[in-house]
């Protein structure tokens, strides 16, 4: 049997250990890279990671990595047919990417301007059988905005899914005559979701949407109230944002937000918002069940209208500041400065994790949030 003090100084040592992990893990730490080239886009889910990266001259791919066993792999399966690969790249013009790790699954949008401007929305997953680029929809508007808009992708867990909104002019023959305004309206759109290498399927009841965000079997919309003068759908402050389950449609909830909604992420228990209200931005958090106001506070005018969240943190950004605020006690902290632009900054479980292009090449950064606030 070992000596008493022996036991405390091995006590002693591990508890060290334990005292220099845990402040390692509240400072960022290189996950992935650096690596030459650039990162697009970025999401994760669970111990998935996915990652854009623009080819330069060759293909454009997706990698897809595992935190838990550190495989990667390569999506999708290259083909002179690819959409992806043989994609250029507007700068201007985000790429979008979502992951739904307990499928397996990557979902991407392509943006391409030429006379139309259109979105791709593709996809794969990572058994073999299922690596191939998979088209699930091409949505196109003119120039003046008629046609279908997207309103994002999402995905978590089993779920991938997104928005659109079609926009039409509400007297064609008459805008083309010259008889009457060429008033521009919503006539259809609304969520879908993708189901393996399925058609996309309408989630019963959805109408035309803007923004949406998932949480395992659950997801929440921004309804498009209006159309701007470009075309572009809008949201309203006066249309509540609803909550439903994704395989039939049934509405869970729906909340009234203070101001326009920007942005939301949704988790078990809550659903958070960024809101432009009349004495500013503001992020809110709501009871997902029963939609009452759980709590908000005021954020700087430079806030992107990006968030995520678990049921303990909301994460968002201002610039290259990594911000969090605790929904249990309000307390607003910064996290951390990224060396550059955060790329897809996201909170999965206790992870923060975005990517960053540096001149040295781009790079997967990750630290980890703990407590309550």
């Amino acid at each position: 049997m070992p000596a008493m003090g022996s036991v405390l100084a091995a006590v002693a040592v591990i508890a060290t250990v334990f005292q220099h992990a845990s402040a390692d893990a509240r400072k960022p730490q290189t996950v992935w890279g650096p690596h030459r080239g650039t990162i697009a886009a970025f999401a994760q889910d669970r111990s998935m990671i996915a990652w854009f990266t623009p080819g330069g001259n060759g293909c454009n791919i997706v990698q897809v990595s595992s935190l838990a066993s550190g495989v990667e792999l390569v999506l999708p399966a290259q083909n002179a047919n690819n959409v992806t690969c043989r994609f250029v790249r507007n700068h201007r013009q985000p790429v979008g990417l979502a992951v739904a790790a307990k499928v397996g699954r990557v979902a991407w949008t392509l943006p391409l301007a030429s006379t139309l401007q259109l979105d791709y929305l593709l996809g794969a997953g990572v058994k073999p059988a299922e690596q191939a680029e998979r088209r699930y929809h091409e949505l196109a508007h003119t120039g003046r905005g008629v046609g279908q808009w997207l309103g994002g992708i999402a995905g978590d867990g089993k779920t991938l899914a997104y928005a659109t909104t079609t926009v039409d002019f509400a007297d064609e023959a008459g805008c083309l005559a010259g008889t009457s305004p060429c008033t521009l309206i919503r006539t259809g759109g609304g969520v879908y979701r993708l189901r393996g290498r399925a058609p996309a399927v309408h989630v019963p009841q959805t109408g035309p949407a803007v923004a949406l965000a998932v949480s395992g079997n659950a997801i929440a919309y921004i309804r498009a109230g209006g159309v701007a003068a470009d075309g572009r759908p809008r949201a309203s402050p006066t249309l509540p944002i609803v909550v439903v389950r994704a395989d039939t449609g049934e509405r869970i909830s729906s909340v009234e937000p203070d101001g326009v909604p920007l942005a939301l992420a949704l988790t078990p228990h809550l659903l958070a918002t960024l809101e432009r209200t009349p004495l500013g931005l503001r992020l809110a958090w709501y009871d997902r069940a029963t939609g009452r106001a759980g709590g908000s506070i005021p954020v700087p005018t430079r806030t992107t209208s990006a968030l995520s969240a678990t049921d303990r943190f909301v994460v968002f950004r201002v610039g290259r500041s990594i911000r969090a605020v605790s929904t249990s006690t309000h307390r607003l902290r910064t996290l951390a400065r990224a060396a550059a632009t955060p790329v897809g900054l996201s909170i999965d479980g206790n992870r923060v994790a975005w990517a960053e292009n540096l001149r040295g090449g781009a790079r997967i950064r990750a630290l980890y949030v703990t407590g309550n606030g």
